[in-house]
């Protein structure tokens, strides 16, 4: 018969008790009131933030973006069908980010950052916030250095200078696209880091792009964000934020100098669509402005600005 000894089971239970840990988690959880477009309401989520992450109940992720007195509107980074009325969302406690990198350079990523080119996975420890702040006015410089874009006829009658913006619109076929993959290859051997970001484009006219930049050598210093046609609303709207966050990350740890380049190129209909989206959540109840067929490419030059 085992014998009980009182002292050492006196002794566990005093162990156990100093081991204890009282641990309290408090998690932020809402109700989905009705989901549609990409869209979806919520009911609850208090102490949500603007650019907050949110977990859907089949492990969908959104984005809060509207915070209104009764409800959160967040977008939908997914199809969103398995999502119905009723569902719980959780909230993360982390502002919408992507990762950012020098592993980036040469791959083509989607809206968020994820790499489609089917060359594996990209390591990065770094990420950065896809809304950041910019620069106050006083903390930036003047243009003061020109930007080259190789074609001898706009560099010499249109000047285009780094921390510039630039429109390049214009009917079908007329070469718009290849002024501003011109522009990228026109950077070989320079110091201007270049992304390319593909709004609602056709996959085969992104493939396109790449095979063009491939065969310059020009993919060495550029990374292409590419949402086509087929791609979510909510998708297509946070590409060119994707952009923008890959391009401010070379513009501001300053690598060996570099300056940051973007293209921006969408057509009408994804500018249509993202009308839609952001009237939806934001419940206006407006006629959509419809643009012209015009394919607008934005050229937009960045510098780092900041004073040293």
């Amino acid at each position: 018969m085992v014998k009980i000894r009182p002292d050492e089971i006196s002794s566990v239970i005093r162990e156990q008790i100093e081991q204890y840990t009282q641990e309290a988690q408090v998690v932020n959880v809402g109700t989905v009131l009705q989901v549609g477009d990409g869209i979806a309401r919520i009911y609850g989520l208090e102490k949500v933030m603007a650019g907050e992450l949110l977990e859907f109940k089949d492990g969908t992720i959104g984005v809060a973006l509207n915070l209104e007195s009764d409800n959160v509107g967040a977008v939908l980074m997914g199809d969103g069908l398995s999502i119905q009325e009723g569902d719980a969302v959780k909230a993360t406690g982390k502002i919408a980010q992507v990762p950012v990198g020098e592993k980036f350079l040469g791959r083509v990523v989607d809206g968020l950052a994820r790499p489609v080119d089917g060359k594996g996975e990209i390591e990065s420890n770094d990420t950065r916030l896809i809304e950041s702040p910019a620069p106050g006015i006083i903390a930036r410089k003047s243009v003061y250095e020109p930007l080259q874009t190789g074609l001898v006829s706009i560099d010499a009658m249109i000047p285009i200078g780094r921390g510039q913006r630039e429109l390049i619109i214009g009917d079908r076929q007329t070469g718009k696209t290849a002024v501003a993959t011109d522009t990228i290859i026109n950077q070989k051997g320079g110091d201007c880091i270049c992304v390319y970001v593909a709004i609602g484009q056709k996959a085969s006219s992104v493939a396109q792009i790449v095979t063009t930049l491939t065969n310059a050598g020009a993919m060495d210093y550029t990374i292409i964000v590419a949402e086509n046609a087929n791609a979510p609303a909510a998708l297509q709207y946070l590409s060119p934020y994707t952009g923008a966050s890959l391009a401010e990350y070379f513009m501001y740890t300053n690598r060996a100098g570099s300056s940051s380049m973007m293209i921006f190129q969408s057509k009408h209909k994804h500018t249509v669509r993202c009308h839609f989206f952001l009237s939806v959540l934001q419940d206006v109840r407006h006629t959509l402005e419809m643009y012209s067929t015009f394919t607008h490419v934005f050229l937009s030059v960045q510098r780092s600005l900041m004073k040293h």
